[in-house]
């Protein structure tokens, strides 16, 4: 039978630091702006949560939800762009 310090090598050989690497705080960066949008929509939400919402409120999460959308289309064609390698 092994003991467990016998394997304690073999369990924390891999060193985690606890930081994003580089590529992904690169894709971070890339969804940026679809996060932001998300969040928008998520307070205009959040809002009217506790009251009746007003046209006001409606156009506001309306406009929040068009944006989350276009986000998402631009950034799914962005992908496109560099999986096809930017050929049409």
């Amino acid at each position: 039978m092994l003991s467990i310090a016998a394997l304690q090598a073999v369990v924390t050989a891999n060193s985690f630091d606890g930081e994003p690497s580089d590529a992904e705080l690169d894709a971070i960066e890339q969804e940026l702006p679809l996060i932001l949008a998300e969040v928008d929509l998520l307070d205009a939400q959040i809002t009217i949560l506790d009251r009746p919402s007003t046209e006001l409120d409606t156009r506001r999460i309306r406009r929040a939800r068009n944006r989350v959308m276009a986000a998402r289309r631009d950034l799914t064609n962005r992908a496109g762009l560099a999986q096809s390698g930017g050929a049409a």
